[in-house]
């Protein structure tokens, strides 16, 4: 019962005296001034109280935040690209404090974002398009912006934590260049392969006449007369009929002795 009774009394009390409460949560700090000066300890999570007369307290988000820009970028040769960069960036606990008595609570439309825009500009303006279209271009473009804001920005309490290019749009001259180019080069590949499929059919069809040549050779050298009578010979043991060719001296037509005998009766 005592349990109950207490926090009620308490809150009953803080009522009358007409004091303020602010609660602190996990990923927050707080930033107390008291008549007018503001503490140099920033505020842990918990509740803390203040008379709002005499005092004040703000909450500030040290969680990961993250920034969005789109910028129309001049390339060294005065095309314009347009760029899609998020920056991610927090404030500390213990730098809190120091960024709002030295900038105040609307730092980020401050000091961040004009920053922000101006890495974008100057960095990505010294280069040429095709170092926008090129992974390696992209990388070393956000690696030099990440240094431009960390040497502008940390000093002042912001902690720059990465940047990133989500998309990039070509000028359009850029972008139908860059499509012929990827049309050329496919078809020179397509070209090359097809040639290369003929030079290999050809090799094939080489070795296959080679083949065919040099077993005809292999044949007609291994034919002589005495082989071919024995052939002939041993032929006329498995047929019963048989037909003659008799060659001429004067090497006319061979004719069939068969068919000459069954002529002349």
């Amino acid at each position: 019962m005592k349990k109950v009774i207490f926090p009620l009394i308490g809150i009953i009390l803080f009522s009358i005296s007409g004091c303020g409460l602010k609660t602190v949560e996990d990923g927050q700090t707080g930033v107390k001034a008291d008549f007018g000066k503001i503490s140099d300890q920033p505020l842990e999570t918990g509740w803390h109280f203040y008379i709002p007369a005499v005092s004040w307290i703000e909450v500030w988000n040290i969680k990961t935040r993250e920034m969005k820009e789109t910028a129309n970028v001049p390339s060294s040769e005065g095309l314009i690209s347009t760029l899609e960069v998020s920056l991610l960036y927090n404030v500390p606990k213990d730098k809190a404090v120091t960024l709002r008595k030295t900038i105040g609570r609307n730092f980020e439309q401050t000091v961040v974002e004009p920053y922000f825009r101006e890495a974008i500009r100057n960095v990505a303006s010294g280069y040429k398009v095709s170092a926008l279209y090129s992974d390696e271009g992209r990388n070393k473009i956000g690696r030099q912006i990440l240094e431009f804001l960390r040497e502008k920005l940390e000093h002042r309490g912001v902690i720059v934590q990465d940047v990133l290019l989500r998309d990039v749009r070509l000028p359009a001259v850029f972008s139908d260049s860059i499509q012929q180019k990827l049309k050329t080069e496919q078809e020179s590949l397509q070209k090359q392969f097809e040639l290369s499929k003929a030079e290999k059919d050809a090799e094939i069809a080489i070795a296959k006449a080679k083949g065919i040549a040099e077993s005809n050779k292999i044949i007609a050298g291994s034919i002589s007369e005495n082989y071919l009578r024995y052939l002939w010979i041993d032929g006329l043991k498995t047929s019963e009929k048989q037909i003659v060719y008799v060659a001429t001296e004067a090497n006319l037509p061979i004719m069939e002795a068969g068919r000459l005998k069954e002529a002349g009766r």
